[in-house]
């Protein structure tokens, strides 16, 4: 109980006593005549055993405190705990509340499974609570260390606390402060607050969704990262991809993958266009973007195998199809009689000649608000995250294997064509397991026999 409320009381509390090296006692060497040394022990006294730190960091002035001490508090506060933190952030305001105390930013990882009640409540340095919900916005909650003050009213419930006066501007103050801080630490350098944004970028874009006017100074510091590992802010990677990434309709398209490797061949597709894509893989990112997209005009962000590069970002140009009305209207329904019709529409597109015949791709809105669901929300569009998988088949009717489909006079070869052709399609998007890649790997091996 004294560890637990009374570790930084400020009146030192004296718990049995402790034996120690009495410090007014220098031990003696002497040398017999042999010449060995000999240095007697230490004298042992016994003294009161203080168990509190009466002066705990949070108490100090900034400037009494180096990088070290506030390493070495975080360790006192939470031993277990092997990390240094990123960054902290001292509290310190005497009007119009009183309130002390040091948060801590830890290493994060990337997804929202994360602990809370890491934040200690003390009131003139006694222990209250580690639950400071109501009190500590909910995105700041998964920050460490110890908040302190006296005008924060105990023992009442949540909904009290959030009508409280006193409370409601100790929540804005903190708020202020975390995003001042961050603000601070990007201007001054911008590269190490590079390297520590995919530790810290949970909590702000959290921060981004549940509190506007974090989001309103958030614009200042929230980085964009790219698969190239290149940062940008909102307003630079506008200006950066503005000329390329304007579609017909004056839309900027922001292109994002949401996994490098899984998306890899679309990535490099993209690219090859010269256009600029942003890895973006957090949890709660498809919240994020729907929230950017209402408060950017004529911004939309689309993930990369969302369509085919040639319509991810559509101009005024129009491609001619080399196969006429009537054999595209034989086409279709051969594809559609080897593609499963609950998961996959077929879409027949005049694309570059060099790309490839068949490609797969998740309609952006359906994945988006699937998403959604399931990370908790639902984009207003109840149970969309039990809908089955839905799939658009983009077939490329001037690439000349679509061409050799429709030449080839056996049914029984076009089959195996489009079956070849699908599976390559669904093996780029990790879509092909189990007894279909077993069937697809030796079918692959006998025609190139």
């Amino acid at each position: 109980m004294l560890n637990k409320y009374n570790r930084f009381n400020q009146i030192p509390i004296k718990f049995g006593t402790k034996e120690i090296n009495d410090p007014e006692f220098t031990p003696q060497t002497t040398t017999d005549k042999d010449g060995k040394e000999t240095t007697e022990p230490h004298k042992q006294i016994t003294v009161d055993s203080i168990i509190n730190n009466v002066n705990p960091a949070w108490t100090k002035k900034p400037a009494d405190l180096e990088a070290g001490d506030y390493n070495a508090f975080y360790r006192e506060l939470y031993p277990m705990q092997m990390e240094e933190p990123l960054f902290h952030i001292h509290l310190n305001v005497d009007y119009p509340f009183n309130l002390t105390g040091i948060l801590y930013f830890p290493k994060l990882s990337r997804n929202m499974d994360i602990q809370k009640d890491k934040i200690q409540l003390y009131q003139n340095q006694v222990f209250i609570t580690d639950n400071v919900e109501g009190i500590v916005p909910d995105f700041l909650q998964m920050l460490k260390g110890v908040i302190d003050s006296p005008d924060i009213p105990l023992n009442v419930s949540r909904s009290y606390l959030q009508a409280d006066g006193a409370v409601k501007k100790i929540s804005g103050y903190i708020t202020k402060k975390i995003a001042d801080k961050l603000s601070s630490l990007f201007k001054n350098n911008r590269t190490d607050f590079e390297q520590k944004w995919n530790d810290i970028k949970v909590i702000i874009e959290y921060g981004m969704l549940s509190d506007d006017k974090f989001y309103e100074k958030a614009q200042k510091f929230a980085l964009f990262p790219t698969v190239d590992e290149t940062f940008f802010t909102l307003e630079e990677l506008k200006e950066k991809t503005k000329d390329l990434q304007t579609d017909k309709d004056g839309n900027l398209i922001v292109l994002y993958a949401a996994n490098k490797e899984a998306q890899h061949s679309y990535i490099e597709e993209a690219k090859e266009k010269g256009y600029e894509v942003l890895l973006l893989d957090s949890p709660i990112v498809s919240h994020l973007m729907q929230k950017l997209e209402g408060s950017n005009e004529k911004v939309k962000f689309t993930r990369v195998d969302s369509d085919h590069v040639d319509n991810l970002i559509k101009k005024d140009e129009t491609k001619i199809s080399k196969l006429s009305d009537a054999e595209k209207e034989s086409l279709q329904p051969l594809i559609e009689a080897n593609v499963p019709k609950e998961s996959y529409t077929v879409q027949l597109e005049a694309l570059d000649s060099n790309a490839n015949p068949f490609s797969i791709t998740v309609p952006e809105f359906m994945r988006r608000m699937k998403e959604m669901s399931q990370s908790g929300g639902g984009g207003g569009m109840f149970g969309m995250e039990n809908m089955p998988e839905m799939y658009n088949l983009v077939v490329n009717t001037n690439n000349e294997l679509i061409r050799e489909i429709l030449d080839t006079k056996t049914a029984k070869k076009q089959n195996r064509l489009i079956g070849q052709a699908f599976d390559l399609a669904k093996l780029s998007q990790n879509l092909l397991h189990g007894e279909e890649l077993t069937k697809f790997i030796k079918r692959s091996y006998e025609m190139i026999k």
